[in-house]
C-alpha cells in the first residue's frame, strides 16, 4: 500500500491544477498573439493595399505624363518633319529652274561664239576689232560667269537638299521610336489589376540595355528639332539667294544681248552708209571712165585728123625741093610749109602726150574701179556675215525668266 501511494509515475494534484492552469495561460497566450496577429495582418493588408493602389495611382499618372510628354515631343517632330518635306519639295522646285537656267544659257554662249567665229571670215579692212567684237566678247565672259555661278549654286542646292534629308532621316527615326515607345506606353497604361494575360517578369526588374536619362531624352530630340530647323532656315535662306541669282543673271543676260544687238545694228548701219558711198564714188569712176574713154578716143582722132595736113605739107615741100635752079627759091612759100609741117608736127606731139597722160588716167581709174568693186566685195561679205549669219542668228535667241 506504501508503495502504490509513493509510484513515481504519478503526479500531484497540485501538479494537475498547475499544469492544466498553465495550459490555459499558454493557450489564452496563443490566442492572444494571433488575435494580435490577425489584427496587425489586416491592418497590414489594408495598408499595403492603400500603400499599391497609391503607388500605382501615382504610376499610372506618371505613365500618364510620359504619354503626354512623348505626344508633345511627336507632335514637334511631325510639325517639323512636315515643315523640312515641304521646304525640301521647294528647294527641289528651285533646283530645276537653276537647272532650267542652266540649260537656257548654253544657247546664247553658242551663238555668241558662232558669232565671233562668223566675223573671222570677215577680209580686208572689216577684218577691225570693232564695238560688235568687244560686246560680243564680253558676252561671251557674261555667259560663262553665270554657267559658272549657277553651277556652284546648283552643288549648294544639291547639298543643301542633302542635309534637308539627312534632317528628315532623323526626324523620321525619332518619331519611328516614339510611336514604337507612345505604343507601348498606351498598352501599359490600358493593362490593370484584372487585365487577363498579366504575368510575372522578374528579369524586367534588371536595368539592361542602353538607358538613358531623361534629360538625355529631351536633348536627343532637341537636337534633332534644332538641327531641322537650321536646315529649313538654310534653305529659306537659299532659296532667297536663288531668287535674286536668277532674276539678276535674266537681267544680265538680256541688258548683254541688247548691247550686243545694238552694236550689230549700229555696225550693219556704218557698213551699209561706207557700201552706198563706195557704190557712189565707183559709180562716179565709172562715169569718169567713160568720159576719159570718149576723150581718148577724140584724141586718137585728133592725132589721125592730123596725119592728112602734115602729108599735105610734106610732100609740098617735097615737090618744091624739085624746082629747077634758081627757081629753088627760099620764098615765103617755103617758109610757111617748113613752119607748117613743124607747127603740125608740135601739135600732133602735144596730141600724143595728152593721150599718153588720158591712158594713164584710165589705167589709174581702172585700178581705182577694181579696187573700189573689190571693197563693195568686202562691205558685202560683212553684211552677209553680220545682218544675214549673226542677226537672224541671235534672232532664236530667247533669255527666260526662270
Amino acid at each position: 500500500m506504501a508503495r502504490l501511494l509513493q509510484d513515481p509515475s504519478k503526479v500531484h494534484p497540485s501538479e494537475w491544477y498547475t499544469a492544466n492552469k498553465m495550459q490555459r495561460a499558454s493557450t489564452e497566450s496563443q490566442k492572444s498573439r494571433s488575435e494580435c496577429m490577425i489584427s496587425e495582418s489586416w491592418r497590414l493588408v489594408d495598408e499595403i493595399e492603400k500603400t499599391t493602389q497609391k503607388t500605382q495611382s501615382d504610376v499610372n499618372k506618371k505613365l500618364e505624363q510620359r504619354r503626354e510628354e512623348i505626344k508633345f515631343w511627336k507632335q514637334e517632330l511631325d510639325n517639323k518633319l512636315e515643315q523640312i518635306v515641304h521646304e525640301t519639295e521647294i528647294l527641289l522646285t528651285f533646283k530645276n529652274r537653276l537647272e532650267r537656267a542652266l540649260e537656257g544659257c548654253k544657247e546664247p554662249l553658242v551663238v555668241a561664239q558662232k558669232c565671233l567665229l562668223y566675223r573671222q571670215r570677215r577680209v580686208g579692212i572689216d577684218l577691225v576689232h570693232d564695238e560688235v567684237e568687244q560686246q560680243l566678247l564680253k558676252e561671251v565672259e557674261v555667259l560663262q560667269g553665270i554657267i559658272a555661278l549657277l553651277g556652284r549654286t546648283l552643288e549648294q542646292t544639291n547639298e543643301q537638299i542633302r542635309r534637308n534629308r539627312s534632317a528628315k532621316y532623323d526626324l523620321d527615326m525619332d518619331l519611328k521610336d516614339k510611336f514604337t515607345a507612345l505604343t507601348i506606353d498606351d498598352y501599359c497604361a490600358s493593362l490593370t489589376n484584372d487585365t487577363p494575360h498579366i504575368i510575372y517578369a522578374d528579369n524586367a526588374m534588371k536595368l539592361e540595355g542602353n538607358f538613358v536619362s531623361p534629360e538625355d531624352w529631351i536633348d536627343f530630340t532637341n537636337i534633332n528639332v534644332e538641327k531641322a530647323d537650321k536646315q529649313r532656315n538654310s534653305s529659306l535662306a537659299l532659296k532667297a539667294l536663288i531668287d535674286g541669282i536668277l532674276s539678276q543673271i535674266a537681267n544680265d543676260m538680256r541688258k548683254q544681248c541688247e548691247m550686243v544687238n545694238n552694236a550689230f545694228r549700229n555696225r550693219v548701219e556704218e557698213v551699209k552708209d561706207a557700201k552706198h558711198k563706195l557704190e557712189t564714188l565707183l559709180a562716179m569712176v565709172m562715169d569718169e571712165t567713160a568720159s576719159q574713154e570718149k576723150n581718148i578716143a577724140a584724141l586718137k582722132k585728133a592725132i589721125t585728123d592730123k596725119e592728112a595736113p602734115v602729108k599735105v605739107a610734106q610732100t609740098r615741100l617735097e615737090a618744091r625741093n624739085h624746082r629747077p635752079n634758081v627757081e629753088l627759091c627760099y620764098d615765103t612759100v617755103h617758109s610757111s610749109l617748113m613752119s607748117e609741117v613743124q607747127e603740125i608736127t608740135k601739135n600732133i606731139q602735144r596730141l600724143k602726150d595728152a593721150l599718153a597722160q588720158a591712158q594713164t588716167e584710165l589705167k589709174g581709174l581702172s585700178h581705182r574701179q577694181l579696187s573700189l568693186e573689190e571693197e563693195i566685195k568686202v562691205k558685202e561679205n560683212t553684211l552677209y556675215i553680220d545682218e544675214v549669219l549673226c542677226m537672224q542668228m541671235r534672232e532664236s535667241v530667247c533669255i527666260n525668266n526662270y
